[in-house]
């Protein structure tokens, strides 16, 4: 798996990923600071929350398209360098609607990062290290996310919230200067790995014929394969953007406190997608008679259920340590999945459109990112607590899983 330059690939997407996620998180850990300084209310902070995903969703499908045409290696480099500047652009932030414009091309910059993961990890490895590799990749961002709340904390009580950013933004702008330089878009044996896997695509499709991308897009085990990541992304938005002000506002931690505290759920949501992986690897394994799609639901429906129940009881609890501990287990069952949903588009769609086809099922998905934050905002100003919001995340994803038992299957080629 680490070997041929594959090893220099995991390391460097790895902390792609942990860069995406100190910048994402960022904002959620200075959002009380921003709050104040800015005289935001709830709502308006859960819209600048949304606002980052309006770019987002829309780039998940439209850099997932930019790596099958100009190639994983140059989309990731541009997307890095844009959301790096725009994530810096913040401290040039005076008001509620500056803070929604650099949101939405910050997240624009965001969108084409798992897209691309996906489709250089298909270049890189073979298809039963796919989803192992995935997770390792991908857990590089809870990483960011438990960095962050120490880093950004601590500058943003030192040196003030804005300082915060401009850091993060040189980071990113390095990463890419060293990516473009070691990384390559496909190993030097790619002939002969392009030869097998080309072999394997006409395998899979009707008569050896290319299927278009609209085949995939209508595909049931596409749409709802999409809802179960819908609903992921729905707990992982309102665990990323409120959860920093619950501690503070519902539970009563000081900055200091919260920004500790919010290290431990992330610490497990990497433990989580880290194992995530090959967890679904060893049962394709351990299940190959029931077909490698089995494997995926097994985990994915399993695991969401388990973080929609703790999601759920963790807004009924009465103690700080119990909501803690409960978002903490809902985080990591639910990066238990997070692999899988890519594995699944990896297994069932071809080579020549995994990118575009994982890019739209993103999309999908993260319009979560855009409605959730916002709607958490509303329920906490209209009710007063938080309890609502913690119970719908938790509705959603046990709805999901559900549906995936019943719709996602094996597609069927045309004849």
């Amino acid at each position: 798996m680490f070997s041929h330059g594959k090893g220099t690939v995991i390391i460097f997407l790895f902390l792609a990923g942990v860069i995406n996620y100190l910048d994402r998180s960022a904002l959620s850990i200075a959002a009380p600071f921003i709050k104040d300084d800015l005289s935001l209310s709830a709502t308006e902070m859960g819209i600048i929350f949304s606002s980052f995903s309006v770019g987002y969703a829309i780039f998940n499908f439209l850099g997932g398209m930019a790596s099958d045409r100009y190639g994983a290696k140059l989309t990731l480099f541009v997307a890095m360098i844009v959301w790096s500047l725009f994530s810096g652009a913040l401290v040039l932030a005076v008001g509620f609607v500056s803070m929604i414009i650099i949101r939405v091309l910050f997240g624009m910059g965001e969108g084409p990062l798992s897209a691309t993961i996906s489709k250089m990890v298909n270049n890189w490895f073979p298809p039963n290290q796919r989803a192992s590799v995935i997770g390792l990749t991908n857990s590089g961002t809870p990483l960011g996310g438990a960095i962050s709340g120490p880093i950004v904390g601590f500058i943003a009580i030192t040196y003030g919230w804005r300082v915060s950013f401009i850091a993060i933004m040189i980071i990113g702008i390095i990463w890419a200067i060293f990516w473009w330089k070691f990384v390559k878009e496909k190993p030097a044996s790619s002939i002969q790995q392009a030869n097998a896997e080309s072999a394997a695509a006409l395998e899979k499709s009707a008569a050896g014929r290319k299927l278009k991308l609209t085949f995939y897009l209508k595909q049931k085990t596409v749409l709802f394969t999409a809802f179960a990541f819908f609903a992921y992304n729905y707990i992982l938005f309102f665990f990323l953007t409120w959860f920093p002000s619950y501690l503070v506002d519902a539970r009563g931690l000081s900055v200091k406190d919260m920004s500790i505290v919010t290290v431990i759920p992330w610490v497990l949501g990497f433990i989580g997608l880290a194992l995530g992986g090959f967890v679904s690897d060893f049962f394709s394994k351990k299940f190959a008679n029931k077909g490698v799609l089995f494997s995926r639901k097994l985990v994915l429906v399993t695991c969401l259920f388990l973080s929609a129940v703790c999601i759920g009881l963790a807004g009924m609890v009465t103690t700080t340590v119990g909501a803690v501990s409960l978002v903490a287990l809902s985080v990591f069952f639910l990066y238990l999945t997070g692999a899988i949903y890519w594995a699944i588009v990896n297994d069932v769609v071809d080579q020549n459109n995994v990118g575009s086809v994982g890019g739209f099922m993103h999309f999908l998905a993260n319009t979560a990112g855009i409605i959730g934050p916002t709607v958490t905002g509303y329920l906490v100003d209209t009710s007063g607590t938080y309890t609502a919001a913690f119970l719908l995340a938790g509705g959603l994803a046990v709805f999901a899983s559900l549906a995936v038992i019943r719709f996602v299957r094996p597609i069927v080629k045309p004849a």
